[in-house]
């Protein structure tokens, strides 16, 4: 069963296809139990505050109503969005000290495992597409979907995929214009740990851009010729970091979406929305973010970031 929900007539101009999910997280500050998360849902409240964004993803028969209703709120299509009967998918991790990676306890992939998303008609005229993380082989069949190829492609991973599923993996990175990946896997992927000779290496499985992750160090950019890194934002205190990834890549690619050449300021604006992801649990601080306090922090970074002539 498809979800009812009001859209334009001219379809969403990015378009998501992930997970959406409950998470029950342990942190050294605390735990929260069946909160709302899935890369979906945290990529789709960070790149609505740029443009108007559309979901393809599967729920269970008990995904709350409210959540629905919260995601509708904000302006999110859900129109990609089914329901079926079982159990949502979910996820339980628990976090070092530092807060820079999970320990997996629990996956539950219930509706998940039997997905074959489909991609409705209002989505075929989309700007962008992103492809986050989910097994390659239905990366590929949304993909295909596409009967107008979006301006950007973009796609993200992680290791159980670039263990197990390699060749379809492969096949993906041929047809996509970005790949947003995080330390750790771009060193699996590639067998270099130095990070720079990882991306080139990276770079030469396709023709594409290229971000790697590095957490609470930032992230790099990896254009054409061109190297840009920014650290991350300086915060007292973080809570939690499920979702920093998907949040980056939203506000990254809302940026684009709205300023196409102005990549260095589309990473930037990633790496602040996903600076309030990781001050709350779930997705609360998202779901609270406005454009002004928004604008007021990337202000302040990019004071903190500027440099002096020689």
């Amino acid at each position: 069963m498809m979800l009812n929900t009001v859209s334009t007539s001219s379809g969403p101009d990015i378009v998501v296809t992930g997970t959406m999910a409950y998470d029950t997280i342990h942190t050294p500050t605390g735990s929260a139990s069946e909160v709302l998360g899935g890369s979906a849902t945290y990529f789709a409240l960070a790149a609505r505050l740029f443009n108007y964004v559309g979901i393809i993803a599967v729920v269970g028969n008990d995904f709350r109503s409210e959540d629905l209703d919260l995601l509708k709120s904000v302006g999110i299509d859900l129109t990609g969005v089914e329901q079926q009967a079982g159990p949502t998918f979910r996820w339980e991790g628990r976090y070092n000290n530092d807060l820079s990676e999970a320990t997996t306890l629990e996956t539950q992939l219930n509706v998940l495992a039997s997905f074959q998303p489909a991609v409705p008609a209002l989505y075929h005229h989309a700007d962008i597409l992103f492809l986050a993380n989910l097994a390659p082989d239905i990366q590929l069949n949304v993909l295909n979907q596409y009967h107008r190829r979006p301006r950007m492609i973009a796609a993200d991973t992680m290791n159980f995929w670039i263990e197990n599923a390699r060749p379809d993996l492969l096949t993906l990175l041929k047809q996509i214009d970005l790949f947003i990946i995080n330390e750790g896997e771009a060193r699996l992927l590639t067998g270099e740990h130095n990070v720079v000779k990882a991306a080139r290496a990276i770079q030469a499985l396709g023709s594409f851009d290229l971000v790697i992750k590095r957490g609470g160090y930032g992230a790099i950019l990896f254009h054409n010729d061109e190297i840009f890194a920014i650290p991350s934002y300086p915060l007292e205190e973080v809570i939690d970091t499920t979702g920093a990834g998907d949040s980056f890549a939203g506000g990254f690619l809302g940026a684009l979406s709205i300023e196409p050449t102005r990549i260095r300021k589309a990473m930037i604006m990633g790496n602040l929305v996903a600076s309030f992801t990781v001050e709350a649990f779930s997705v609360k601080r998202l779901v609270e973010l406005t454009w002004p306090v928004l604008k007021e922090r990337y202000l302040a970074f990019r004071e903190i970031v500027r440099l002096e002539d020689l």
